[in-house]
């Protein structure tokens, strides 16, 4: 594996990332939540894009995988600032972003920002708005009381290590919401979304697809696909999202 390049974004974080050139628009893989641009479904993408001649760029956000900062220091505005910076200044022209769970969030959050930069999109269990709908509605009267009194919280995860959840997540998602707005895409979005899922809802997927203005946007529901949607069956089927945006972003283009 080949060592990544860094970018230092006017904000002073350092990210790690790896982008390979070639026709455009540019293929940007964002990862979840304490993710990192080594996952199963970045690599898989990048192979994809590099097979087809396609330009492609997976990175780290700030205190994720090989980039500075720690996890429990960083917020969903952060993580967004991160995907405009490195997208400002390292790649060029119009980017196709392929959202995984947090990273459909910040899809939509970077479309929101620069709507012209976008030429489609393809979400992959999607989780927009999840810090207020998710965890702070689940949180019990005593979970509220110790995060705002001591400004953080350990939950599970079926994924990984327990997450770290502070009061500046919490407080700051509130300022990122998109479920709450007019949400406008002009522009091809393909959402992808397992039944087996047990950390984004099918009833979320439904909202954002309800929820959001597009002359071009659908779900495809995956059935009994669970949240890393990342089997031979699941990698395939995102192939055939970005193609197929892919092909609608040249055609309008």
């Amino acid at each position: 594996m080949s060592a990544p390049q860094y970018f230092e974004t006017p904000h002073g974080r350092r990210l790690a990332y790896h982008l390979h050139p070639g026709k455009g628009p540019c293929i940007v893989f964002l990862g979840g939540l304490k993710s990192d641009m080594e996952g199963t479904k970045a690599l898989h993408l990048e192979a994809w894009a590099r097979a087809q001649g396609r330009a492609f760029l997976r990175f780290d956000y700030s205190g994720h995988g090989q980039s500075s900062g720690t996890f429990e220091e960083g917020c969903i505005g952060d993580w967004a600032q991160d995907t405009a910076d490195i997208l400002t200044e390292v790649v060029n022209g119009p980017v196709v972003p392929v959202g995984s769970s947090m990273g459909g969030w910040q899809a939509l959050l970077f479309a929101r920002r620069a709507v012209k930069r976008v030429a489609g999109m393809v979400t992959i269990a999607a989780a927009p708005d999840f810090t207020e709908d998710g965890y702070w509605a689940s949180f019990s009267d005593a979970q509220k009381e110790q995060i705002e009194k001591e400004g953080r919280i350990e939950i599970p995860s079926d994924y990984m290590e327990p997450y770290v959840i502070t009061r500046r997540m919490i407080t700051d998602g509130r300022d990122q919401l998109v479920l709450r707005n007019p949400l406008e895409l002009r522009f091809p979005v393909r959402c992808l979304q397992g039944t087996a899922d047990t950390a984004v809802s099918t009833e979320t997927a439904v909202r954002l697809l309800e929820h959001a203005s597009s002359s071009d946007m659908q779900l495809l529901l995956v059935k009994d696909a669970d949240h890393r949607f990342s089997d031979e069956t699941c990698l395939r089927l995102i192939e055939d999202a970005v193609a197929e945006v892919l092909s609608l972003a040249e055609t309008v283009g």
